[in-house]
């Protein structure tokens, strides 16, 4: 799901570099004010987590890569706000230390996995948990739903991008995200059910 440099045009790169520093510096104020000192330790170990999680790489059409998101699982345990700084940190470092998508991409790359992925994801598990009524049921259910959802629109969110800025028409692009995202968001959705199950 990492785009490297050299596949969005400069405005689309721009619009998602701006929009991406606008909610990250929004999660700074809204976790400053309502996380407490023992969740961020917490928020560390997640991110080391994430980040051990994603290494495992697929090859898409158009350059592009798929693997693990995790921001379903962040946004569970942290709240939107804290999984937003985690996966930012998580794709900040892969990108600075990994060379894992590219420094002028690195805007949308944190636009697609930390704010995409984490804000379907909670709208999603949230959803499920009203539904539910917080019966056991919305738990798993919204657990899994989360976790392909946001795998899955973050990829479209890719292929989208990459329609826009001409590197991949949209017919190629759309397709061959989608599919292996799809794929992956329920290996993803299993994953997060079983944390859930192994919880005391």
């Amino acid at each position: 799901m990492h785009i490297p440099d050299g596949f969005l045009s400069v405005s689309v790169s721009i619009v998602l570099w701006a929009l991406s520093i606008l909610v990250v510096g929004y999660a700074l104020k809204r976790v400053s004010k309502d996380m407490g000192e023992r969740q961020v330790p917490l928020m560390g170990v997640l991110a080391a987590c994430i980040f051990a999680g994603q290494m495992l790489n697929f090859a898409v059409t158009g350059g592009t890569s798929g693997h693990l998101l995790g921001a379903a699982l962040a946004t569970i345990l942290l709240g939107p706000w804290g999984a937003v700084l985690a996966m930012t940190c998580v794709v900040s470092v892969q990108a600075l230390v990994f060379q894992d998508g590219g420094l002028l991409a690195l805007g949308s790359n944190i636009f697609n996995m930390a704010v995409v992925g984490v804000l379907v994801s909670y709208a999603v598990y949230r959803l499920f948990q009203r539904l539910s009524a917080g019966r056991s049921w919305g738990i798993f259910a919204g657990g899994f739903a989360a976790a392909w959802a946001s795998v899955f629109v973050a990829s479209l969110g890719v292929a989208l991008q990459l329609a826009v800025s001409g590197t991949s028409p949209a017919n190629v692009a759309l397709p061959a995200m989608a599919g292996i995202h799809a794929l992956i968001g329920v290996g993803e959705g299993l994953i997060l059910s079983l944390i859930h199950i192994s919880e005391p």
